[in-house]
Parts: structure tokens; sequence; C-alpha cells
């Protein structure tokens, strides 16, 4: 299988703790949790959790292009919100519109996070 491949671009929030952005291991690339960071500024972006779920969309988004792969290619999110029940429609329809079906798999918790409203780590699929 070979050892780990490490992902990074400016494009995406910068690890703010002792961990990769993104790990490239055989055919699959796994995500860090990523939030609703701005990359130039380390700033939180968005006051709601709409404006931070596209935020850390694109963030996501990056990591993967940064290895020649799109939001097709992910099989695999895990979320979380930091208020599920009333966050959670707002947050899906955001997150439904970076993707075609047949949509990834996907866990939905709510947790206790740091000043912000999301976060979100990918496992995608590069084995075409």
């Amino acid at each position: 299988m070979g050892g780990k491949q490490e992902i990074r671009t400016a494009e995406g929030a910068a690890p703010v703790g002792a961990y990769s952005q993104g790990l490239v291991v055989g055919d699959f690339v796994y995500t860090s949790g990523m939030g609703p960071l701005d990359p130039q500024t380390g700033e939180v972006v968005g006051d709601d959790v709409a404006a931070q779920t596209h935020r850390t969309m694109r963030n996501l988004g990056a990591v993967l292009e940064a290895h020649g792969l799109g939001f097709d290619d992910v099989v695999k999110a895990t979320v979380h919100l930091q208020n599920l029940k009333q966050d959670f429609a707002a947050y899906n329809e955001i997150y439904k519109s970076y993707f075609t079906q047949p949509y990834p798999v996907r866990t939905t918790v709510g947790s206790d996070l740091m000043d912000i409203l999301v976060e979100i780590d990918f496992v995608a699929y590069k084995g075409r």
C-alpha cells in the first residue's frame, strides 16, 4: 500500500495544531476536520451556519483540488455542528449544493466546537 503523502495548499485553511490538511494513503485522500477559516487571515468567516458551511466547503475543496480531485470523488463525510437541531437544515442545503448524486455517505453530529458553527472532514477515492 505504501506510505503517506501530505497534501498542503495555501488555498485552504492552514492547520492550527499538529495535523496535516490532507493525507494520501493508497487510493484514498483523507482531509482533516476543517472549519470556516479564511486561508489568508486565519479568521472565522461568517456569522451563521450557511456562510460558515460555504467557507468550510471551499477549504475542503482546495485540499481535494491540490491533489487533482473534486467533490465528486468524496465517498464519506463527517460533520460536526455546534447547534445540531437549530442549524441542520441550513447547513444541509449548502452542503448538498456541492455534490451530485449519489451523495457521499455522511455522519452528522452535534459537537462542542471552538468558536465555529461547523467542522467537516472528507474521505475521497482517487483510484479511477
